[in-house]
């Protein structure tokens, strides 16, 4: 493309130089052949006029005194009827530039001067107009050299933007080049960077929280399908079954929240539960996992809070808070449910060292972990909190102290909250 632009320009400027070149020499040409003729013309009348002035005042005409009038690169002769031809100057041999006058008394004056002074001087000019034809021609070369560059380019940096693209590196180059079509090139293909970016962004966080979400329940439900089949009860077949059955409910409901999400981090599918349900599955679900490592979990607080959210999404929650619990504190876990305003509050603590001070205030942000974990538990805990109106605070460090707060549905006269025994 470079070439073709130097080339197509080039071919402009020449065209345009011999069109107006070829006219402006002849035009030259013609101007100084006119002048040279027009000048020559002017000095036969006026050594004719020389001449019948002095014959009218009877003075001589001799070749000194026409010598005197005459230029001395030109050649002139005077015939008077009756006299000798009286000659000045050298008669010029080959090509002649001549005019004639005649008087009124029959005397003749004959100028002649070589063309040769015409022809050095078209000659002349003739070099001028080449000499800015040249610098014309060397002017447009350099200048379709930079326009050539100019936009060459940016389409190269554009090229390689898009291949960076379809190489899936989506970062905007946020570069611009001064033409607004290459600008405007510029700007989608930025756009279409930042779009990307974003894809690929839900696309790796969906599958983060995919993987971690779906550990748990993946977890238990291999432990009862264990539990299954190491026994010959079959009430005890049944009970494992059954809790198998809620398990894989509970993972439906996981994959459906997370593709919800994955489409609209915004939308929430929030109803009027019971909180006391979800807080007892939690930890019926994770006291063998507790029992395991010599700790227990317990819960404490009023029961027959009845509250606004997704069920499934505030077991997630408590899941993710139970198990950074498991994994970073240590003794025993409380779960604890209050009520302050309108709002029920589920607290979840632990006898641990503590979130550590330098964690504190990013304890929510994404691979943000006290340990080798992969640090997007709590950031997930948080966004499905938020999903449905409610919000996850630290609330202390040492011991770590996490609460859900949830919109709060109020009971009937008839129905009050019973403490836990």
């Amino acid at each position: 493309m470079r070439r073709r632009l130097i080339n197509s320009t080039l071919a402009v400027v020449l065209v345009v130089i011999a069109v107006f070149g070829v006219s402006l020499v002849i035009v030259e040409t013609r101007t100084i052949s006119n002048s040279a003729q027009e000048s020559v013309d002017s000095e036969a009348l006026r050594l004719i006029s020389v001449v019948e002035s002095r014959l009218l005042g009877a003075e001589r005409i001799n070749p000194g005194v026409l010598a005197q009038q005459v230029a001395h690169n030109r050649y002139a002769r005077v015939e008077i009827p009756g006299r000798t031809p009286i000659e000045a100057g050298t008669r010029p041999t080959g090509s002649v530039i001549r005019s004639t006058a005649k008087g009124e008394q029959g005397e003749k004056v004959t100028v002649e001067e070589s063309s040769s002074a015409v022809t050095s001087e078209v000659g002349r000019t003739l070099m001028i107009i080449g000499a800015v034809a040249l610098l014309a021609i060397v002017s447009a070369v350099l200048l379709a050299v930079r326009q050539a560059n100019k936009l060459t380019s940016p389409l190269t940096d554009l090229a390689e933007t898009a291949e960076r693209l379809g190489s899936g590196d989506p970062r905007p180059r946020h570069k611009r080049y001064g033409v607004p079509e290459l600008d405007r090139v510029a700007d989608v293909l930025d756009s279409s960077a930042e779009r990307i970016a974003r894809m690929l962004t839900a696309e790796r966080r969906l599958a983060a929280d995919a993987s971690h979400q779906l550990r748990t329940p993946l977890t238990a439900l291999s432990m009862r399908i264990e539990e299954i089949s190491v026994t010959d009860d079959p009430d005890t077949v049944k009970e494992e079954a059954n809790i198998a059955l809620t398990q894989v409910e509970r993972l439906t409901d996981v994959v459906e929240r997370l593709l919800t999400n994955a489409r609209d981090p915004r939308t929430g599918s929030a109803v009027v539960f019971d909180l006391d349900e979800v807080v007892k599955q939690q930890i019926e679900e994770w006291r063998p996992a507790y029992r395991g490592e010599g700790r227990a979990i317990v819960r404490s607080g009023k029961q027959g809070l009845r509250a606004v959210g997704t069920p499934g999404a505030v077991a997630q929650v408590l899941a993710a808070l139970i198990e950074n619990s498991l994994m970073h504190g240590g003794g025993t876990v409380a779960l604890r449910t209050r009520v302050t305003g309108n709002q029920a509050v589920i607290e979840v603590t632990d006898e641990g060292p503590g979130v550590p001070p330098d964690l504190g205030a990013r304890i929510f942000e994404r691979t943000i972990s006290g340990r080798n974990s992969t640090g997007i538990g709590l950031a997930v805990a948080r966004d499905l909190a938020e999903a449905d109106g409610g919000r996850l605070e630290l609330l202390q460090q040492q011991p770590a102290v996490f609460a859900l707060f949830l919109s709060r549905v109020a009971l009937n006269r008839a129905e009050p909250e019973r403490p836990v025994r």
